[in-house]
């Protein structure tokens, strides 16, 4: 772990969850630091579930990051100041099968724990043991104008992790 961050407890965070996860978005990433992949988010959330403090988040099945978290035990969720929407903007809009998120946005990859992969620049990071993972079932939207979120049918898989590790930036 770098010496700028420290591990917190994650439950004494002050964070809005809906603020953090809608508005400030996140990254997502999945792999080892010898290979990985990394997304922008900005659906997902935390909570307690089977008495472990969790978060989830949703990836659809085309994204490159989705093999990397089929493959993963373990992923990152990565938080930001303001000062990085550009960066976020860029890795939301591009693939990694295509582009060098990395070499194009000058964002440092750091190892974890669980060998997880998350940037130097972040101010918040959660390290994540997968724990469970279920595909979204169309059939189940009780809702049906969720569907205009899904016009290519290309629906969603959620993975749920048990935070194990909280790191927060020494600003």
């Amino acid at each position: 772990m770098e010496k700028v961050f420290r591990e917190t407890d994650v439950q004494s965070l002050k964070e809005s969850t809906f603020k953090l996860l809608g508005s400030d978005w996140m990254l997502i990433t999945a792999g080892s630091i010898e290979s990985f992949n990394t997304m922008t988010a900005a659906w997902g959330g935390l909570g307690v579930l089977w008495d472990k403090n969790v978060c989830y988040c949703f990836i659809r099945p085309q994204r490159y990051t989705y093999e990397f978290m089929e493959k993963a035990d373990s992923f990152t969720l990565s938080f930001f100041e303001e000062k990085y929407r550009g960066m976020l903007d860029f890795c939301g809009a591009n693939s990694g099968r295509d582009t060098d998120k990395v070499k194009e946005t000058g964002i440092t990859p750091a190892g974890g724990k669980l060998s997880t992969v998350y940037f130097s620049e972040a101010r918040l990071v959660f390290i994540c043991r997968k724990i469970y993972f279920q595909d979204l079932i169309p059939d189940h939207f009780l809702d049906q104008s969720i569907q205009k979120n899904y016009p290519k049918k290309d629906y969603h898989r959620m993975y749920i992790g048990e935070i194990v590790s909280c790191l927060k930036k020494n600003l």
